[in-house]
């Protein structure tokens, strides 16, 4: 059973991860709205309303921060993906999820995901190689799922598996440029009209469909 004295103590404890979280939310939006040579550790610190010194207490330079921000961009994406890809489920189902799950964190983490795809090239080699690997890592997961769809016979098998993969990347990544400036556009029907247009263009007719062909029935427009 927890005393008080027990409480206290968690309490204490988790006082410096919160603020943590804190600094690092600060730094995400700053990087996401000056972009990394825009921005100071003094504009990180005057969000934050504390003494620039004070910052070198959670990261040294502005480039950990970046990298630190960066870190906690990709890793959301990687943790969903590996979840989505060990789950049972079609590959056109898992493609689905997959794009939700991309879009998500423009809910609540869009600073993170801005400050990700357009800022981390101005990392340090050896901070760029690191965040590139969970990168690649992200891209093969779904470069899997997708040629589990074309073994499997759920989408075509004339597609390039590995460009359908970056495509995915490329539609779902250009969200956080216009997310909030086009009304009424919710993270669901945007990417349930994503699945739309990505599943269309890469799906199998379907069994029936070729069949219908054989038979020499004409078939009608392919929606």
């Amino acid at each position: 059973m927890k005393t008080k004295a027990t409480s206290r103590r968690v309490r204490r404890n988790d006082r410096p991860r919160r603020r943590t979280a804190v600094i690092m939310d600060a730094a995400a939006r700053v990087f996401a709205e000056r972009g990394f040579h825009g921005a100071s550790t003094q504009d990180i610190a005057d969000v934050l309303g504390i003494r620039q010194a004070s910052l070198y207490y959670y990261f040294p330079s502005k480039e950990v921060a970046l990298e630190e921000v960066c870190l906690r961009g990709v890793e959301g994406f990687l943790e969903a993906a590996i979840a989505i890809s060990g789950a049972p489920g079609t590959a056109r189902d898992k493609l689905a999820r997959l794009i939700e799950a991309h879009l998500s964190p423009l809910l609540d983490r869009r600073d993170y995901m801005r400050t990700f795809l357009n800022e981390r090239q101005y990392l340090p080699n050896e901070s760029r190689r690191r965040i590139g690997r969970l990168s690649r890592a992200y891209e093969r997961l779904i470069e899997d799922i997708v040629q589990a769809g074309v073994r499997d016979g759920e989408l075509r098998l004339d597609i390039d598996c590995r460009i359908t993969a970056l495509a995915l990347l490329g539609m779902t990544n250009a969200v956080s440029a216009w997310f909030g400036k086009e009304p009424k556009m919710t993270v669901e029907k945007i990417a349930s009209e994503f699945v739309r247009l990505l599943l269309s263009g890469i799906g199998s007719d379907g069994p029936s469909r070729r069949a219908k062909s054989r038979s020499g029935r004409r078939l009608g427009p392919v929606s």
